[in-house]
């Protein structure tokens, strides 16, 4: 009471506008609603990835008079670094997501249909690699997400409840890429580990570190194993690392098609020619839709909330959710029904996002199974198929400008896969779609074959997203 009278003595002395904040701040102390200050990035993970207000560092970077986003040309990594190998557990790293304790943190975690939003949990995957990446090298370089190699539901997102998002680095060779094994599971009980039936999610990713002056690749420790299972998830690791390289080696933009693909091109064409010859009674169905026909594209501007850790970029999660969220878009468009989301395939991210540009994104469905044209190897996987069930894949491109619309660089290519309870079919019909198609029935080959290994799950209809 003693306390009260004395505010309410000072608020007598003050002047009006001095006891108007007053008490505006006390009613903002007063109140019972916890204040809720976040991007869509749990505030554990958001701490970590922003450690300095907007605007100092934009006063600090007009101060200097030196754009923070292009190389000084000097190197900043000191020479004497310890690169002697890490152990495998020193990156580990686990928040824990009180969706069902919280319900106001829960309201930037769950749709409309009161499921969770799986794009806000791939933002925060993405804050919590770069942690795990950082505890691994230090503070002495810059670590940048390179790619997202896939995102897997081993078990579907059914229900409201805590998560435990946790991971680690788990391969690291002693060049300048990592990559990081991550999860997503129901939280388990104080004492208790997490069962393998509740785990909803996992993924890796590979992060590279770059010298924070001339922003080139520098080394990195390598990782030290010192258990069997340590051992497996390096071999793993060493597998992943192995396969990209091959996938980057027999890339469409270095090879062509091989000759049951080339097979298949011209097979889709002739089809093209018989839809519109007027002497062949046959006609486009009307479940097959142009892949022209089934494009949606996005603009907007970078804002300083989603930057990174490095202040004038924007992190990596928030291309994700972004991408994410428009390939669903996109596939609910196409199909006219609610999509389930499958699998990320193999995504990457090729030039950062300047806070302050604007971001296009186009998605596009670049493949359907069954296909409208199938090709030699995919009779039998398409007899098993139902007619009412189809998977889509979606490519989203991304492309950033500057304000003035002048200078324009890829940013990435991000690889979605959905099933829908329709049977809708796409047909390329220029070179550019023909490759595009190809290349995305390569990744929905790859992720049949994970799924047959029981390592996914195939795209049951007891979720929903977004």
């Amino acid at each position: 009471m003693a306390s009260r009278s004395s505010t309410l003595r000072c608020l007598i002395r003050a002047k009006p506008a001095e006891r108007a904040a007053s008490r505006l701040q006390q009613c903002r102390q007063l109140s019972i609603t916890a204040q809720r200050r976040t991007d869509g990035v749990f505030r554990a993970l958001t701490d970590q990835r922003v450690q300095t207000p907007w605007i100092e560092a934009f006063r600090k970077r007009e101060q200097e008079g030196h754009d923070a986003t292009q190389a000084t040309g000097k190197p900043q990594t000191p020479e004497d670094r310890d690169l002697s190998p890490k152990k495998m557990s020193d990156s580990y790293h686990s928040v824990i997501l009180p969706l069902a304790r919280d319900p106001w943190l829960s309201d930037t975690y769950i749709n409309a249909s009161g499921v969770i939003r799986l794009g806000v949990i791939f933002m925060d995957l993405d804050a919590l690699s770069g942690i795990i990446a950082y505890k691994h090298t230090g503070d002495n370089v810059t670590t940048v997400t390179a790619a997202f190699d896939r995102i897997i539901i081993n078990h579907p997102l059914t229900e409201l409840c805590d998560l435990e998002l946790s991971g680690q680095v788990t391969y690291a060779a002693g060049g300048s890429s990592m990559e990081i094994s991550l999860q997503v599971a129901k939280a388990p009980k104080d004492g208790d580990k997490v069962k393998k039936e509740d785990v909803m999610i996992t993924c890796q990713c590979t992060m590279v570190s770059l010298d924070p002056g001339t922003k080139k690749p520098v080394k990195i420790a390598a990782v030290r194993t010192d258990t069997e299972e340590e051992k497996r998830l390096y071999a793993e690791g060493e597998e992943n690392s192995k396969h990209r390289k091959e996938l980057s080696q027999r890339s469409l933009l270095k090879t062509t098609p091989n000759d049951e693909e080339s097979d298949l091109i011209h097979a889709m064409w002739q089809r093209q020619l018989k839809y519109h010859d007027p002497n062949d009674s046959m006609r486009k169905p009307d479940n097959v839709y142009f892949m022209d026909a089934t494009r949606l594209s996005t603009a907007n501007i970078m804002q300083p909330q989603y930057r990174n850790r490095h202040h004038f970029m924007i992190f990596g999660g928030f291309l994700l959710k972004q991408t994410f969220e428009l390939a669903f878009c996109c596939a609910a468009s196409f199909a006219h029904s609610r999509p389930t989301f499958v699998s990320l395939d193999p995504s990457t991210f090729q030039n950062p996002v300047p806070v302050g540009s604007v971001l296009y994104l186009t998605a596009t469905v670049v493949y359907t199974d069954p296909p409208e044209v199938a090709g030699e190897t995919d009779g039998a996987a398409q007899e098993k198929e139902q007619d009412s069930n189809t998977r889509i894949q979606i490519r989203v491109d991304s492309k950033v400008r500057d304000v003035e619309h002048g200078a324009t660089k890829p940013t990435g290519q991000f690889n979605y896969t959905f099933t829908v309870e329709k049977n809708v079919k796409v047909l390329p019909r220029t070179y550019t779609e023909f490759m595009m198609y190809v290349d995305a029935r390569r990744r929905a080959r790859r992720f049949l074959e994970i799924v047959q290994e029981g390592k996914a799950d195939a795209g049951s209809q007891d979720r929903i997203t977004e």
